[in-house]
């Protein structure tokens, strides 16, 4: 089966999901209110000196973004993303995607906070307020990278299963150069490996009944050029047994491995159904943007002939 493009040339600014729209206002929203209330930045952003009294900022602090860039960004990125994820994922495990993602995102900038913290004696690191969707727009990625790996971006000729890499480099050279991204810069890193995580171990599949994506293109190391590999690989297998290992048997039928092998062919037929996945649900949402347009057009030509 073809991948169809990404966008399509009609009903760019059409097909955004309910959930997505909804998910913006909060967004647009949130913005705003810290705008014309300033002191609710205290309470809603990620503070981490007053994280243990107000530990609801883990959640909330990733849905308020301060800057004007950032509210312009997350939004687009969520409106236009989402509309790829959503349909392949379905509503449901799209809206625990952001839940999950954007909570452990958050508990893992607080940690890095308070190690920076011990480590330079910075009070900085403590009253910060750090916020903002962009943990979750990089998670958006490597679900990109996931369903349509091998789909090519638009005018430039870069694959979308580098867009996570890319994103990361670049964020990593702006804070060599911007202090405003270094602030950034934990948000984003933490949302790729957290998202990464996700999708790779935790994921419910309900066509399989399996959890995850063990296939070999969505291995830790496919985020690193091929020449890295075999050095990512035995680095990436260690973190694999301390922080992501399952302990899969024969019984219980929820796992892709038998005494700790691979099932034969599973990573390939996983693989293979994940993007014929993605790519039915982008068919199907090009399909209905066309045959959108073709009814106005029909309607606005009859319009005009009477």
């Amino acid at each position: 089966m073809s991948t169809p493009a990404i966008s399509g040339g009609t009903g760019l600014f059409t097909g955004f999901t309910r959930l997505c729209k909804g998910l913006a206002v909060v967004l647009v929203c949130g913005h705003i209110a810290v705008q014309f209330f300033p002191s609710a930045v205290t309470y809603v952003a990620l503070i981490p000196a007053r994280t243990i009294p107000f530990a609801w900022n883990l959640i909330t602090a990733g849905y308020v973004e301060q800057s004007t860039y950032g509210v312009v960004i997350s939004t687009l990125g969520l409106l236009f993303i989402g509309k790829l994820l959503e349909p392949v994922w379905g509503s449901r495990e799209f809206f625990k995607f952001i839940f999950v993602v954007n909570l452990l995102t958050s508990v893992c900038v607080f940690i890095t906070a308070i190690a920076l913290y011990y480590i330079t004696r910075l009070e900085t690191y403590l009253y910060m307020p750090l916020s903002g969707f962009h943990g979750v727009i990089s998670g958006f990625l490597v679900g990109i990278k996931q369903i349509i790996p091998d789909q090519e971006l638009p005018f430039i000729k870069i694959k979308t299963k580098w867009l996570p890499s890319i994103t990361l480099l670049l964020c990593i050279a702006i804070s060599f150069w911007t202090l405003e991204a270094t602030a950034y810069l934990p948000t984003i890193i933490s949302g790729t490996y957290i998202s990464w995580i996700y999708l790779r171990y935790w994921q419910r599949k309900p066509e399989t009944k399996h959890r995850g994506d063990p296939s070999e293109d969505f291995a830790f190391s496919t985020f690193f050029p091929e020449l890295l590999r075999p050095v990512i690989d035995p680095i990436a297998s260690i973190f694999h047994r301390m922080l992501c290992g399952r302990s899969d048997t024969s019984n219980d039928g929820q796992g892709y491995t038998l005494e700790s092998e691979p099932l034969p062919g599973s990573d390939s037929i996983e693989a293979s159904r994940r993007r014929e996945r993605g790519a039915r649900a982008l068919e199907e949402r090009l399909a209905a943007e066309r045959l959108a347009a073709a009814r106005r057009e029909l309607q606005r030509e009859s319009e005009e002939n009477v």
